[in-house]
């Protein structure tokens, strides 16, 4: 019988983890295939207005069933558009950050959020580590860093770039923190929401005012006649923000920040993997070793004992 963490069965919860992962991993493909249609910029816009598409399906859907959470009355919603607004500050400088350096030397310093997350939560929320949990999350951290570094064609740091990258990982952190705290308070699909909400308002807000400003209404709406960039765009924001925000939250909800944030590193494992697999791109002897370093360092933080009653502070005993 499997074990239970915070009352769900802990295999539910490593299954939606997977899910998360290879969401993510898979997302590089999918950028791929927009690139050629659209810019950073518009690909934000519509992957966000599919994400809102599709909370407002699940949220249609959810309601007509009778399953979609109900509201208490008198929570302090401020928190809940708080963690939002992490999320959305972390795209927005990890945006910026793009323009000083590379996806592969911002992949570095984003392979820092599950440390980042875990000395922020233990100083804001009190949650606590063993040494085991410690140990897994360097090691897994460390062969993260040397996968990207060993698989990079060309590192030349911008300092520049790299604050902006550093902040944006904070911020990154701050959610996964943030999502943590307002568990029991707050649904996923309530923080999914805002998210979702916020990030169509912000990119496709800031898309149609470069559109008219510039004068190039087509390069915002001309995407769209591609079915290719449709089908793609459609899957980043289901399933790329969309689910895997709502997985993440989930997860935070009932895990550990250090053991949910580890799932961050088995998606950029993946990202190489399916690069390989579909891109027919090499694989050397240091993706195995790395690879292998990096599963059982996610492994190993699934399965390591927690320090007992250790839930860390939660808004609802704030309330």
């Amino acid at each position: 019988m499997a074990r239970k963490i915070d009352g769900v069965s802990s295999w539910k919860l490593y299954l939606v983890g997977a899910t998360f992962a290879l969401s993510i991993g898979f997302s590089f493909f999918g950028i791929k295939k927009c690139v050629p249609y659209a810019d950073t910029l518009v690909l934000l816009a519509y992957r966000y207005m599919a994400a809102l598409i599709g909370v407002v399906a699940f949220t249609a859907v959810s309601k007509a069933l009778g399953m979609y959470p109900k509201a208490e009355p008198g929570r302090p919603r401020i928190r809940l558009y708080q963690t939002a607004a992490f999320y959305m500050a972390f795209m927005i400088l990890q945006i910026m950050a793009m323009y000083f350096t590379t996806s592969i030397e911002g992949a570095i310093v984003y392979a820092m959020v599950p440390i980042f997350a875990k000395i922020i939560g233990r100083f804001t929320l009190g949650e606590k580590s063993t040494w085991l949990q410690n140990f897994f999350v360097v090691m897994t951290v460390s062969a993260l860093i040397v996968l990207i570094v060993l698989n990079a064609a060309d590192i030349n740091m911008n300092v520049t770039g790299l604050i902006i990258m550093t902040v944006s990982s904070l911020f990154m952190a701050c959610q996964n923190v943030s999502a943590r705290y307002v568990r029991g308070v707050f649904a996923p699909i309530e923080i999914t929401t805002c998210i979702a909400v916020g990030g169509f308002l912000i990119f496709y807000g800031a898309a149609l005012v470069r559109a008219l400003v510039t004068g190039d209404l087509n390069g915002l709406f001309e995407p769209l006649k591609h079915v290719q960039f449709v089908i793609w765009a459609s899957f980043l924001g289901i399933f790329c923000i969309l689910l895997s925000a709502q997985f993440m939250a989930y997860m935070l909800s009932h895990m550990q920040i250090v053991q949910s944030t580890a799932f961050n590193s088995a998606s950029t494992l993946i990202s190489i993997i399916a690069g390989a697999l579909i891109l027919g791109e090499p694989l050397y002897w240091y993706h195995y070793v790395c690879g292998a370093l990096i599963l059982a360092g996610v492994v190993g933080l699934t399965l390591a004992p927690a320090v007992e009653s250790n839930s860390g502070k939660s808004l609802r005993e704030d309330m």
